[in-house]
């Protein structure tokens, strides 16, 4: 796993080739409530996908559904050409997963939290100790190996929170907000080691609150609302199909932003 990367275009699509991940039309209901109502995707191999939403819209439930923690009620999830169902652990060992809350423990040292979760994935002897070594160069803790986590700084447990869901080296990676919370020195340092993660070929999903982060790392983005996907494409794309040339929503602002595109589909109501 590269240490750093330059953000290179993604690879040209090629239907030939099997992509890391097909959501096809997964539906969910909790007490009666759709959560998700028909959500259907792909993420392409060596690109990440933004993961758009309001409070509540099913951004949590959908990537809950793609790691077998809950299970459709109709639909499938397919990892890498095999249908993944609930349980099915040998097909997502090829998935990593950075949850938004820190899941650490805050009285084993960096290295030993790195170890727990190697062994988790059945690594061991040199090989363990070789991802150990590379994920904290990576996260840019080597010098903090043997300091406890509850020692470590917030942007610190962000970038150990994500070693550890990188260790056994996925091919397909869900990040849950991982910035949230942390200072903008630690943020533009998750920048450097996501675009590292895409450059080595890695393929993400990335939720997040913040469109900044989504037009500067994501190659797509798909907008869930209400348990649907109610947009997917380019940023471009996006904004040509639904902002367009209407001149009293550019008159706003010269360059249509992705918050605009977001506000035109979602609304501007407060999500609680």
């Amino acid at each position: 796993m590269p240490l750093t990367g330059n953000r290179q275009p993604a690879t040209p699509y090629n239907r030939a080739v099997t992509a890391p991940l097909v959501v096809s039309n997964v539906a969910k209901s909790f007490n009666g409530r759709k959560a998700l109502d028909g959500v259907s995707l792909e993420v392409r191999e060596g690109e990440v996908l933004g993961l758009l939403g309001p409070n509540g819209a099913g951004k949590s439930t959908l990537v809950r559904a793609i790691m077998g923690r809950v299970t459709p009620n109709a639909g499938d999830v397919t990892i890498f050409g095999t249908v993944a169902r609930a349980g099915d652990n040998a097909t997502r060992e090829q998935v990593g997963v950075v949850p938004q809350e820190i899941a650490l423990y805050p009285l084993l040292t960096a290295r030993e939290n790195l170890m727990v979760f190697g062994r988790y994935y059945w690594l061991k002897g040199e090989k363990l100790d070789h991802a150990i070594q590379e994920s904290l160069a990576w996260a840019g803790l080597a010098e903090r190996a043997f300091d406890t986590t509850k020692k470590l700084s917030g942007g610190m447990k962000r970038r150990l929170n994500m070693a550890a869901g990188v260790i056994h080296k996925p091919r397909l990676l869900l990040l849950d907000e991982p910035t949230v919370g942390v200072d903008p020195q630690s943020r533009g340092r998750i920048y450097q080691m996501i675009e590292a993660l895409r450059s080595s070929g890695v393929s993400l999903i990335y939720t997040t609150h913040y469109m900044e982060e989504a037009e500067r790392l994501c190659d797509r983005i798909a907008i869930i609302d209400q348990g649907k996907i109610i947009a997917i494409g380019t940023k471009d794309e996006l904004v040509r199909s639904t902002i367009g040339e209407k001149r009293e929503v550019v008159m706003v602002e010269k360059v249509p932003s992705l918050e605009m595109v977001f506000l035109h589909l979602t609304g501007k109501e407060l999500r609680e």
